[in-house]
Formats: structure tokens, sequence, C-alpha cells
């Protein structure tokens, strides 16, 4: 990772306060090997790797432009973290049981509230789940059902009910992953640059939350 080039693009981050800690914190005993947390300003640069390596692959041309796709996810963070929105978090996984401190962030993901546009409820507020995003080498033992799970606490404390996120059709195991935890397909999007790209649709999923 060529920190040295990102750490001359950083500029001083504002953090919004997280009152929302105690509620993880009594989701998940001490003994879990993964710890869920907001991130912090000197967690940016490891969010922004796990993204980057998780949505864009390294080879051929795309090889050389992984070091600004990955700026450009930083920066992206960097100005989401710093407007006002009330209700917007990254939460951060990270490995209790590794040694070296300073690179244990293993997952990510974002939880905010957005607006919905449909006729039917215009102007409904729900939380809504993006960029989960896991290390390779961390993947399938949990880190992103604590993550999940710790959105749910977050949403619940929000005083929501329902918690959504969208999964394209041909990623089988995040698919997997979420119709295991409870998650139920809502609607199948379709739209013209899908039949003539050829690209994968969008699954929008929804999960009812359970106070308990």
């Amino acid at each position: 990772m060529d920190k040295i080039k990102i750490e001359l693009a950083l500029k001083p981050l504002f953090f919004h306060s997280f009152p929302q800690e105690p509620v993880l914190a009594a989701a998940f005993p001490a003994s879990c090997q993964f710890k869920m947390r907001a991130a912090a300003p000197a967690d940016l640069i490891g969010v922004a790797q796990i993204i980057a390596e998780s949505f864009h692959r390294q080879s051929g041309v795309l090889k050389w432009l992984f070091p600004l796709l990955r700026l450009g996810i930083y920066e992206d963070l960097r100005h989401r973290f710093a407007s006002p929105a009330p209700h917007h978090l990254c939460l951060v996984a990270v490995d209790m049981t590794s040694e070296d401190t300073a690179s244990n962030i293993v997952g990510t993901v974002e939880l905010g509230v957005r607006f919905s546009d449909s006729w039917m409820q215009a102007g409904k507020s729900f939380p809504y789940l993006s960029n989960l995003a896991i290390h390779p080498k961390y993947r399938r033992q949990g880190a992103a059902s604590g993550l999940l799970t710790a959105c749910e606490k977050v949403s619940l404390s929000w005083g929501f009910q329902d918690l959504y996120l969208h999964v394209l059709e041909n990623n089988y195991q995040a698919r997997q992953l979420y119709f295991k935890l409870g998650y139920q397909e809502q609607k199948v999007e379709s739209h013209l640059n899908i039949v003539f790209f050829r690209r994968s649709r969008q699954i929008l999923l929804r999960k009812r939350l359970n106070a308990t």
C-alpha cells in the first residue's frame, strides 16, 4: 500500500461523536475475536484499502489505476465523515488477537439514513447499509456478520425497525450471507444499462429488526 503518497494528501478530519459505542459494547462479549467500533481518523487509510481491494481488481490496466481508485475512495469517505449528517457512521471490525495493533482492521461498513423516492412512500427515511468489505484473509470468519449485527443494533437505537441494503444478483456468497442473517428480497431493480451492457442486476434486501 502506498501509505506515504496517501498520507501526503491527508487533511484535518472531523469525526462526529458516536454515542452508540455502549450499544456495540453490550452486543459483543469481550471474548469475541473481532471488536466492532466507530472508525477513527487513523483508520481511514486502512478502510480505503479494504474497500478498494474488495470492489476493484488489481490486474491488467486496473493494476496501475488502483492507487488512484483507492485515493478516490479515501476522499469520498473523508467528505462524508466531515458532513454534518447526524445519522451516518462508518464501522470497522478489528482483530483483537492481532499483535500488530497498527493494522488490525479487517473489515468495514457504512450505515446512513436515506429517503425514499418511491411515489408510495415519498420522503420516508430508512437506514441503509453500504460498502461492506472484509479483508480477504478474514472472510468467512464472522467479521461480516459482526458488522451487520452492529448496524442492526445502531439502527434500533436510532428508532428504526427495518434495515436495507443492495446486493448484486451475481454475488452469490454475499446473498447467501444476507439470507442466512434474515434479509429478504424486497425488489429486483432493472434498467436499460443492465440490458445493453449485460451488467448484473441489483437486489434490494430488507430485514425486519428484532429489538430483543
